[in-house]
């Protein structure tokens, strides 16, 4: 890193400058992005100057948290204060092509405190709607940001947006932007988010569509969906309610992590919920690549995987929060008490977890474990997607072996008390498989429906079942789950009966044999297959083919 760093130092400008696209191509390189025939920033609708100065931001926070060093931080910083000094109160008005710079300006102010890195945030966001990105919903900026109330424009660049507007809205307390905020948020998760978590349907403009508009031949980028969950994440920070970590949960385990290979090697950029195994959907290929020209999402994935583990616990006060639950151990400071937590689970191949928590000495304090949403019987928090089987579950919760009757606010099991070195939480969330259905106007899903197995959505794929155009599921079709050791590198399977449609000179024949279901997550494994989320389960109004 060390070295890298001093790359990086080197290639900035006495003036804080770093855009080495502009350094070294300005002069004849033509492409729309580093277009450059005056001066530095004079095409921002296009270029990535300032988008890439916030992933820095980020990238040198990140490192000044892990190692102390101020080496990247300083560059970090030096770079901004030359974008304060371009752009800030009084200065040329302008925004960001691409929203990016204002993420990393509020992380390089909780590091530094220095205000006006905040202030530049703001100054970027309420710019927006007077036109200066050219006034398109492309780039949200059509209206004034506390004006949006509807998701449009491209996804990526949406939800960088709205993930900064979430932190503007927590460390102002600004009510015009946190009511903004709550209504894009409301929009996207109640119309236009797909089951897997996927964001942005379409593939012109990488955009999202209209409300409902949810094509199964999805766009659903890759970087979308890490940039959903930045923003849920932030969410959960602004008002403490578990909704949000379970639309982050959801993301996280389906349509984000299914955009890269298990292996690690090879990456979708559109994360589609079907396929026929020709369709090229992936920037020209039908399956996973090593890489694209465009390599946002291949690196996003990289950064993203790596800082996982600052999404499991959060602490407010004199409380902690379980947000994910997997094999971890941490240690936390509150109310000047060191606190050791380990948790041990196979989740979320099944809903046992067991928690221990060690204070370094007597303490009382609040332990808020979540309880996700599917045990609950909604996959999602509004009605764009309902369980046919809709069985809510109280978790058993036992304390040092005690089963223990605790309050449940604002989704999370509250268990305050003076806790001592070895206490022993556990939670038994009820295991099951779970059918979805769409809400009626999303006219995509209309006669389909999807497995779900805890927060693991499902699929079918050909290399189990066949060509999956010909697969009809029984609506009441009871499927089993149970561990596959030996394949996709172990993971639950579920299998149960369904209808193989066989077309026959103009005749239609049925006959049932079993199929089997994957995670979705892991699926274009065993070759360039077809594959499907949404089976139908009646042919009346509906084509086979999505």
């Amino acid at each position: 890193m060390d070295t890298l760093i001093s790359y990086i130092a080197g290639a900035q400008l006495p003036d804080g400058y770093l855009y080495t696209a502009w350094n070294l191509r300005a002069k004849d390189y033509s492409d729309a992005y580093c277009l450059y025939e005056k001066d530095r920033y004079d095409n921002l609708k296009d270029s990535h100057e300032l988008y890439n100065a916030g992933h820095m931001y980020e990238a040198a926070v990140a490192h000044y948290q892990a190692t102390g060093q101020t080496n990247f931080l300083d560059i970090a910083t030096k770079n901004a204060d030359h974008i304060y000094d371009l752009f800030g109160p009084g200065k040329r008005e302008a925004v960001p092509g691409h929203q990016e710079i204002e993420i990393g300006l509020v992380k390089l102010y909780r590091v530094t405190r220095n205000p006006k890195y905040l202030e530049m945030a703001k100054l970027f966001l309420d710019r927006r709607g007077k036109g200066l990105g050219a006034g398109a919903p492309y780039s949200q900026d059509h209206k004034p940001v506390t004006e949006q109330e509807e998701a449009v424009g491209h996804a990526v660049r949406a939800n960088y947006m709205y993930t900064a507007m979430t932190d503007i809205a927590a460390l102002t307390g600004d009510q015009e932007y946190v009511r903004a905020i709550d209504k894009l948020w409301e929009n996207v998760v109640n119309k236009k988010m797909y089951l897997t978590g996927g964001m942005g349907a379409l593939y012109h403009g990488e955009a999202y569509g209209k409300n409902y508009e949810l094509p199964n031949i999805s766009y659903a980028e890759t970087c979308a969906s890490i940039a959903g969950v930045y923003w849920n994440h932030r969410m959960f920070l602004l008002h403490g309610d578990a909704k949000y970590i379970d639309v982050m949960e959801r993301i996280m385990y389906n349509g984000l992590i299914s955009g890269v290979s298990l292996d690690g090697t090879k990456f979708f950029y559109p994360n589609v919920l079907y396929a026929d195994g020709k369709l090229d959907f992936n920037q020209g290929k039908p399956g996973r690549s090593e890489w694209f020209t465009c390599s946002c999402c291949p690196t996003n994935i990289v950064r993203f995987v790596s800082s996982v583990p600052g999404y499991l616990y959060a602490t407010c006060g004199d409380q902690i929060y379980v947000n994910l639950y997997m094999d971890n151990t941490v240690n936390i400071e509150l109310k000047k008490t060191d606190i050791r937590i380990e948790q041990q689970t196979d989740y979320p191949w099944n809903g046992t977890v067991r928690t221990i928590i060690s204070p370094s000495r007597k303490t009382r304090f609040t332990v808020n474990f979540r309880i996700p949403g599917w045990t609950q019987g909604s996959p999602v928090p509004g009605d764009l997607y309902t369980y046919t089987n809709n069985t809510p579950a109280k978790p058993v919760i036992t304390i040092n072996g005690v089963q223990a009757d605790v309050a449940v606010e604002k989704g999370y099991a509250k268990i305050d008390r003076e806790w001592k070195k070895g206490d022993i939480v556990e939670l038994e969330f009820l295991m099951e498989v779970k059918k979805v259905v769409a809400n009626e106007n999303v006219e995509a899903d209309n006669g389909r429906i999807a497995l779900e197995y805890g927060p693991l959505v499902y699929c079918l794929e050909e290399p189990d079942n066949g060509p999956v155009d010909h697969i009809l599921l029984d609506k009441n079709a009871n499927f089993k789950a149970h561990f596959q050791s030996d394949i996709l590198g172990g993971v639950t399977v579920l299998e149960g009966d369904a209808t193989i449609i066989t077309l026959n000179e103009n005749k239609v024949s049925g006959m049932s044999r079993p199929v089997k279901a994957i995670p979705y997550y892991a699926w274009n494994h065993r070759g360039d297959k077809s594959m499907v989320v949404w089976i139908p389960y009646r042919m009346q109004g509906v084509s086979i083919h999505p």
